[in-house]
Formats: C-alpha cells, structure tokens, sequence
C-alpha cells in the first residue's frame, strides 16, 4: 500500500474509533494513542476553506456531504466524515505544494516540473509530532512573489471582481484615444473600465483630463507597454481583456509557482521570457536586470531550470537545419557569403564577427532544447513593448554587463581582460568559475516593486491552456 494510502487507511481506523462526539472535531485516537485535537480538525477545516485565496475553486478538494458528516449526530457517520476531511486535506496538500497537473500533461516546452509528492507520511508525522499547524503553513511555495500574487487574486476578487458586472464591457476599436479627441464618446468606457480596474478616474466624468491621462500611464507601465498617455492598438487590446481573464491569469501564474524548486539558488539568472527581461540575483539580491528578446509564438522560448556553466567569447552561429532551409538559402549565395556564412560537412554556419546572428557572447547551459542566452546585433528589437522575436534562445541587451558580473570573483577574467579577449576576434569558451543557475520563467501576471500586481499577455496561450488541462483532469468546466 502507497505511502499516502496508508495515511489515509489509517484515518479510518482512528476515526472508526472516536468515542461519540457533539461537536464535529473531537478528539480522534490512532492504534499509536497519537491524538488529533479538536484544535486540528478545526485547522483543517479552516485550511480548506482558505483553498481558494490559493486559486483553487470553492470545494475543489472538498467531497459532498462531507459537512453534514461531520456534524452527524451518529459516531460512525462523523467519523466517516472525519475521514473524508483528511482525505481532502491530503488533496489540499499535493495541490498546493507541487500543483495539479498530471505529469503526462505537460506540453514538452515546460520543462520545469515539480518534484513528485506524496503528502501522506508528512501528513502522520506532523499529527504525531503535534506541528500540523507549521506543515500546513509551510506547504505553499515559499515564496514572497508567490504570497504577492496570493494577495493580489484576494485583492482583485474583493475589489474588481463585484465591479465587474455591467459595469465593464470592451471598448470598441478606434482610433486612437488622447487628449487631442477630448469628444470621442470611448472616452467614458475608458473611463469606467479604468474605475473598474481601481485606478483614480472618476467614471461619471467626461471628456479627458490630466486624472485621465496618469490613470492611462500607470495601466501601460502594469501591462509592459510604452508609458505614453495614448490609448492606441496595443494599450486597447490590454484594455479590452476582461476583469475574469485577469483572474484567470493570477490563477495560472500561482500554479507555475509550484513547480519551481524548493528553495532557489542564492546566485542565480531569471529570464520572464514574456515580459522580455532577465535579472540575475547575487546573494539573493537583485544586481543587475537588462531587456531581453525571446522566442516568437511558433517558437516558443521553454520553460526551464540549468546551470550556466560557460561563455563563448566571438561564438560562431551553427545555423539549425531548419532555419537554413527556410530562412537562409532561399536569399541566395550571395547573401551569405556577404554576411559571414560558410557550409561545413553539409551544415551552415555563420563566422563569428560584429554582424553574427550570436554577437560577440554566448552563455551556455546544458538542456533538451539547444537554447541558451546570447549577445545580438539586432539592437532595435529591445526597444519594442512585445519583444517576442527571436527562434527560442534568449537574446540579452547588455551580455557584456552580465558576463563582468559573472566573473566578478575571477582573478583572470576581470572587465579589461573580458574586452581584449572580445577585440581579438578569436572563439574561447571560458568555464565560468562557479557555474550559476538559471530559470526561463513564464510570468504574465506578478507583483511588481511597490506591491501592484503587473500583467503581460498571454502571447504563447500558455495560460489558458494549462487552467484547460487542469480542469480536464480536476473534471471541473473548461
């Protein structure tokens, strides 16, 4: 018998023997004398009931006729419900420590996994060591961008969910909104979206003010856009996604928390491959972030954990099969020979040089999908709002900041030697001197600096997607 069904065989051998109670969480002996107090069945009921401000539904683990069980007047029936109450807790408790997707459910580009877990064990020995209240606590991600988004969905729910209703509706498409077309009647659904959403416009007002314009501002700095003032394509598409959609987000983005590690690396690289932007964290702490190009929808950039182990001075680009034969060849002999391509045993390849598709540096880490972070010529990109471009590695805006703070330990390879081993113009690969981890990550709902919760779109479907998978499995309604 599994771990996790011995536990719960064992709840029923202890509830079986619950003297008669008339309260629904007496005590409850096992064969060991170990008792659940009623402080604990209490905690337990209460841990469920706080399921939600996890983005689980309403009764997700909970079976029916499990309260009225519990509140039987018959010992038997109670203990039966006592059962079903662990049962749900341990439900509770896969869930919300490493998610609930089924692992043959994971497309193959999300490849940062949970680690399996089997609440069972834990659950008995915290009863028995009278700490369930801490193993409860510490089930969820322990982490502070995990308990911000938690906030934010019971914020939004309290505050932009009951404003929804009528109230919001889509703006209808146009041209663009500003204070130079004051008249514009879209300008009062604007207006009341923005109130919906808890930004400081009055929805009964008309015509554009200054209110209007800063309330305009701090939407486009959430949602990642260029911070103009101006409601153009862009800012409306953001505008016109529904407050649900939203939560629908905050919900996707709390369940990829959960398959992250336990702890993170102290030293390490995280790349939002949808907000376009990577950040590397010394001690914890972040020192250094810079703009970022991944891949285009077709492809997609994977989610994933590695090490950076090497970087590439003056890399050569090894053109993948595919790309050579859609992209390159077709522009003709004439094309590569002018932009550095040569063919090698049948397979193109492009010298390394200023005009290389890698620039001068390359990060390299091991996994499945030969992808890794590089330096670019292509500098125009990382001033665009989407920075969705490349074919699936991660192009960096300042790689030679990244690879300085890399070597910052190193005797060796300080800035000045990093810069003369670029001039020369030869190819090295220099192993860093301790290797550090990196996460592809794909946030499109977290919380910023100062608390308030930032959305991306959702340009893969990633979200949607995985809240289809779960509920498919959950056999709750897509």
């Amino acid at each position: 018998m599994g771990a996790g069904l011995a536990g719960l065989a064992w709840a029923a051998r202890a509830s079986a023997q619950a003297p008669p109670m008339a309260a629904p969480y007496a005590p409850v002996a096992d064969p060991t004398a170990t008792l659940l107090k009623p402080s604990q069945w209490q905690l337990l009921q209460e841990t469920l009931d706080q399921a939600p401000t996890h983005g689980f539904a309403p009764g997700e683990f909970t079976p029916a006729g499990m309260a009225d069980k519990l509140m039987a007047a018959d010992a038997a029936t109670r203990a039966d419900g006592g059962r079903l109450l662990i049962g749900a807790v341990l439900r509770y408790a896969k869930a919300v420590k490493a998610g609930r997707l089924a692992p043959d459910a994971f497309l193959n580009d999300w490849g940062l996994r949970p680690l399996p877990y089997d609440p069972g064990p834990e659950f008995i020995r915290a009863v028995a060591e009278d700490r369930l209240a801490a193993w409860l606590a510490a089930l969820p991600p322990p982490y502070s961008g995990y308990q911000a988004l938690r906030r934010a969905l019971v914020a939004w729910r309290a505050s932009v969910a009951p404003a929804t209703g009528a109230t919001w509706r889509p703006i209808p498409v146009g041209k663009a909104l500003s204070a130079d077309n004051r008249a514009d009647p879209r300008i009062g659904d604007l207006r009341r979206n923005l109130a919906v959403y808890g930004y400081a416009v009055d929805p009964a007002a008309t015509g554009w003010d200054a209110a209007l314009t800063e309330a305009v501002i701090q939407f486009q700095k959430r949602h990642g856009l260029s911070a103009e003032g101006v409601v153009g394509k862009t800012t409306l598409e953001a505008l016109n996604v529904s407050p649900e959609a939203r939560e629908r987000q905050i919900i996707a983005n709390l369940e990829r928390w959960r398959w992250l590690p336990p702890t993170l690396p102290r030293d390490r690289m995280q790349v939002n491959i949808v907000a376009g932007l990577l950040t590397l964290f010394q001690a914890d702490q972040p020192v250094l972030s810079m703009r970022a190009v991944a891949g285009k929808v077709g492809n997609e950039t994977p989610m994933l954990q590695s090490m950076v182990h090497s970087v590439v001075l003056n890399p050569p680009w090894n053109v993948p099969a595919g790309i050579a034969a859609k992209e390159l060849f077709p522009k003709g002999s004439a094309y590569l020979a002018r932009n550095g391509f040569r063919v090698i045993d049948g397979r193109l390849q492009q010298r390394p040089g200023p005009t290389s598709a890698l620039g001068r540096l390359k990060f390299d880490f091991l996994n499945p999908y030969a992808v890794y972070l590089h330096d670019t010529p292509s500098q125009s990109t990382f001033a665009r709002d989407d920075r969705l471009a490349s074919h699936g590695c991660v192009r960096l805006q300042n790689p030679r900041a990244l690879a300085k703070a890399l070597f910052k330990a190193d005797p060796v390879w300080t800035p000045d030697a990093i810069e003369a081993g670029i001039a020369a113009g030869t190819t090295r690969r220099v192993p860093l001197p301790e290797q550090v981890a990196v996460f592809l990550l794909y946030w499109t709902a977290f919380a910023g600096s100062d608390g308030q919760i930032n959305f991306r779109a959702d340009r893969y479907g990633w979200d949607e997607l995985l809240l289809k998978l779960i509920a498919r499995g959950q056999g709750l309604r897509t």
